[in-house]
């Protein structure tokens, strides 16, 4: 059940065909635009168990992506993760993906939070990203999504708790 998603996934990520759904199959099958409760808590625990670990691959300073689907019982879990080049935008992820967690090496930004690139993301998407700051500990964690026709962002706590959305 897990294969198909990586399949996607490696194929997505080497350039193959995209995944294209009709406008009303999508409308239908959208996941929403905000995280639920229970997928937040989750990235923010995953996540954060991730943060600091070495990146294997053939990128040297590579972001760290995981794919956030619900199993066949209905409860969150990693449907796959991989090392992405750092500045570069990130694709749309294979269909089923709940949210996605980006983290972040160092931080870009004077001010830190979500880069240009993770903004983006959400626009052209409107799927959640959860973005960690692996640069700090306890690393800081944000969430990011579409929210009243903009792309917001907010602060994540350890365990999940919110903080108010932000432009």
């Amino acid at each position: 059940m897990i294969a198909a998603p990586i399949l996607l996934l490696i194929a997505a990520l080497e350039g193959g065909p995209t995944i294209a759904a009709s406008a009303a199959a999508a409308t239908e099958a959208a996941p929403p635009a905000i995280a639920d409760a229970d997928i937040r808590e989750y990235a923010a625990v995953a996540g954060r168990k991730v943060a600091g670990r070495p990146v294997g691959g053939p990128y040297p300073t590579a972001d760290k992506v995981l794919l956030i689907v619900r199993d066949a019982k209905g409860y969150p879990s990693i449907a796959g993760s991989f090392g992405f080049p750092v500045k570069q935008p990130l694709r749309p992820p294979p269909e089923g993906t709940l949210a996605v967690i980006r983290l972040h090496q160092r931080s870009e930004t004077v001010v830190p939070g979500p880069t240009a690139d993770d903004l983006a993301f959400v626009v052209a998407n409107r799927l959640p990203l959860f973005v960690i700051g692996e640069w700090a500990r306890p690393a800081p964690m944000w969430e990011v999504a579409w929210v009243d026709g903009a792309v917001r962002y907010r602060t994540i706590g350890d365990i999940g708790e919110i903080g108010p959305w932000q432009d």
